[in-house]
């Protein structure tokens, strides 16, 4: 079910986009003729569904501070969440705090983290923020988007990563799962991170951004994938304007289904105490099947 176009030109909206203390705008341009308040009310409605779907949406990466999330989230390019969560056990055991790892040796950091690849690059921006977090900020990792972005290997969506689930502090993560939703939605057909991460923001509440993230995230990871979307299981396909694009049949579609939605278990291997049953097991998902 599409929401229907109304009325004649859509009102123009600018979003600020804030980046190392320099602000952009940019426009949002509401597409195919639809206005722009059905698109803040489609938009919100999706995001209202994908929540029910996922009620127990969180970061699939295991952590337990600030430092551990920064540094599994700068871990996490070019590789998946779980082969980060099999990995940051023995980093952690090795160089539990900043400090540790500042001062540790490379070669020995390069051996544990060759499984997540680039393992090069990635041992010395761990490294690096590490030295930063000591030298700078008392071996604390700071709670301000103007000082995260500052650290080595640490962009915009790291940081956001971080503020909003070590911090609670709203900000939008623009992987690439985020990336290809949003536009397949049709919410914003920008290309670049922050011009999506502005246009997207000026849709919704400032309190929202945070499990937004998380629910179009774990949609893309199971169910919208990028080369086989699975629109015949699509809780959400009526509303989506990109159905069709992936395998429509339900029994195929149902095959194409990642992590718990095809019964698989999920991501992340520490789940904290909230997602475990009176046993201390993964508790079902709600919604699954």
């Amino acid at each position: 079910m599409k929401a229907a176009a109304k009325k004649a030109a859509p009102a123009k909206a600018a979003a600020p986009v804030k980046k190392a203390g320099a602000a952009r705008t940019v426009e949002v341009r509401p597409l195919g003729g639809e206005s722009r308040t059905a698109l803040v009310r489609r938009a919100r409605r999706i995001d209202r569904e994908l929540a029910e779907v996922y009620p127990y949406a969180h970061p699939e990466l295991d952590f337990d501070s600030p430092f551990q999330l920064i540094v599994a989230t700068v871990l996490s390019a070019q590789t998946t969440d779980l082969r980060v969560n099999q990995t940051t056990p023995a980093l952690f055991a090795k160089y539990p705090t900043p400090e540790d790892l500042a001062a540790a040796n490379p070669e020995e950091v390069e051996e544990i983290l060759r499984p997540t690849g680039f393992f090069r690059a990635k041992t010395k921006s761990v490294i690096g923020l590490s030295k930063a977090l000591v030298e700078d900020f008392g071996g604390e990792v700071p709670g301000r988007l103007e000082d995260l972005v500052k650290l080595p290997g640490v962009g915009r969506k790291t940081a956001f990563v971080v503020l909003g689930n070590a911090f609670g502090r709203p900000g939008i993560t623009v992987d690439t799962h985020f990336q290809r939703l949003v536009r397949r939605f049709r919410w914003t057909d920008e290309t670049d991170p922050d011009k999506i991460e502005a246009a997207i923001g000026a849709l919704f509440p400032k309190s929202d951004w945070t499990d937004l993230s998380h629910h179009v995230i774990w949609h893309g990871r199971r169910i919208c994938h990028a080369r086989k979307p699975a629109c015949g299981a699509c809780p959400i396909a009526p509303l989506c304007p990109a159905y069709g694009e992936g395998e429509t049949d339900p029994e195929k579609a149902k095959k194409l289904l990642k992590y718990e939605k095809g019964g698989f278990p999920g991501q992340r291997l520490n789940p904290p105490q909230a997602y475990l049953d009176a046993g201390g097991r993964p508790a079902p998902p709600l919604g699954a099947g």
